[in-house]
């Protein structure tokens, strides 16, 4: 019975995760870019002297209401910095072969300006009651800037489905059989235990997230990029091959090699853009929801964090796993999933070592991830259902860890995260087409220095821009 429901998510992802649906998001991304005029490549030093360059700068006083724009930023990364870099990397080179990571890059570099975008338009456009609180993402532009209240209503469900199946599941299943393969622990422990932390973090609302989030991620990020730069540094020899490899591999078949059962480059392609979407959340629709909280002077100024966001979680984290990978031989051994990373690790480390770097880092990653995606289902729900119904609904969001926390099969589970990622990702793209000129109003605003939709202007007045063509 369950075989054949896993059997039946499969077939629905492959199905959601077809061509028309890949061609839509490089549409999407390109055209952002070109209306953009290459931002990202133009103003690619303004974006990090604008971002982590301003980090020495003290928040205003309002910030003790919200979080400030990196905390908004980390609690980001936490929902992207996680098994996505991991076992998400390894699943994509096990089936979708090297070539996958070229597929990853190429929706990176478009991504930086979807993310941009979407936080930029969500900042704009958010909610903020009497109280200081604030609610923002893409069901509200897409309800108040285009008035279609059943797109909205789309999205939350898709997103719903993604916090409770992307992150909630799958996040806790990751650390669960990394444990149980590194230390024998049994997975239901490990899940179990996890659940309990993302409750007492979570429920304690927006500003405690922040505030772990603010002291997590950027020590488990340096944890895990340094023990693999040692690794692939030891490799480098080999890394001329692996980019070999990888370009080659874009645009041809990947052959079968020892345990490597070879790739096609329709499954390169598919794998790369579906884990690239589920790593950096570019398009996606859920880090707006985030950002949206932030204490930021601007609208634009909070995308141009999304921008750097998706450099740092793919082009630096994700090809670091790449790397890893490709150049220690690993992936021939036919392993996949977070298996996979743990025999890459465990050829240069020894395995009590290996197994140490990879439980700590799966651990942080994954937690941090389970936490910070906890404000993406509040949202979803409140805005589905209403803030009462979520005061019950809310516990369900702990549960599915434990639950599923005995299957093995990793693989046919990341068909849900797919599937997930596919019914938010859809309506938040049609949402972002309609408004780019929206996006491109706000970030001439910006950079031109008139800042007439700076924060503090349109949270007060709440007037909001209309229409690109008359704002």
């Amino acid at each position: 019975m369950f075989d054949q429901f896993l059997n039946l998510i499969s077939r629905i992802s492959d199905l959601m995760w077809g061509p028309w649906t890949m061609a839509f998001i490089a549409f999407v991304s390109v055209y952002l870019t070109i209306k953009a005029r290459l931002f990202q490549v133009r103003r690619f030093g303004y974006i990090f002297r604008n971002t982590f360059g301003q980090l020495v700068r003290r928040p205003g006083a309002a910030a003790a209401a919200r979080m400030t724009p990196f905390q908004a930023t980390t609690t980001s990364l936490a929902g992207t910095v996680g098994m996505g870099n991991m076992a998400g990397v390894a699943t994509a080179l096990s089936i979708g072969g090297p070539g996958a990571i070229f597929w990853m890059w190429v929706l990176a570099f478009f991504g930086m300006i979807t993310k941009a975008a979407e936080i930029t338009i969500a900042v704009h456009y958010r909610e903020v009651d009497a109280d200081g609180r604030v609610r923002g993402g893409p069901m509200h532009y897409i309800r108040k800037a285009l008035g279609w209240p059943a797109l909205a209503a789309l999205f939350s469900i898709g997103v719903s489905f993604n916090a409770f199946f992307s992150s909630s599941l799958l996040q806790a299943h990751t650390v669960g059989r990394a444990f149980d393969a590194t230390y024998g622990v049994s997975p239901y422990l490990t899940t179990a235990g996890m659940a309990i932390v993302t409750a007492v973090v979570a429920i304690g609302g927006v500003r405690r997230i922040g505030r772990f989030c603010e002291a997590l991620v950027p020590f488990m990020t340096l944890l895990y990029m340094a023990a693999g730069l040692i690794i692939v540094g030891a490799n480098f020899p080999q890394l001329p091959y692996a980019v070999a490899r990888i370009l080659e591999y874009a645009f041809a078949p990947a052959p079968a090699v020892g345990g490597f059962a070879g790739a096609a480059v329709i499954s390169a392609i598919q794998m790369g853009m579906a884990r690239g979407m589920l790593s950096n959340e570019a398009g996606l629709g859920t880090a707006p929801m985030v950002h949206a909280n932030a204490n930021t002077e601007h609208p634009f100024r909070q995308g141009m964090w999304g921008a750097a966001e998706v450099f740092i979680d793919t082009t630096v984290v994700c090809t670091i796993t790449a790397f890893i990978i490709l150049s220690s031989g690993a992936l021939e051994n036919g392993s996949s999933g977070i298996e996979l990373l743990l025999e890459a690790f465990a050829t240069f480390y020894s395995p009590e070592v290996a197994g140490a770097v990879i439980s700590i880092s799966i651990l942080t990653f994954c937690l941090s991830t389970q936490i910070g995606f906890y404000i993406y289902f509040e949202t979803a729900l409140v805005d589905l259902f209403g803030a009462r119904f979520f005061r019950w609904a809310r516990w369900a969001y702990f549960l599915p860890g434990v639950v599923f926390a005995g299957i093995t099969n990793v693989d046919d589970l990341w068909a849900l995260a797919n599937i997930s990622v596919a019914a938010s990702a859809l309506p938040n793209l049609v949402a972002l087409l309609m408004l780019s000129g929206v996006f491109l109003t706000l970030m001439r605003d910006h950079l031109s220095g008139e800042n007439r939709y700076a924060t503090e202007v349109t949270d007060r007045d709440r007037k909001y821009i209309r229409s690109a063509s008359n704002p």
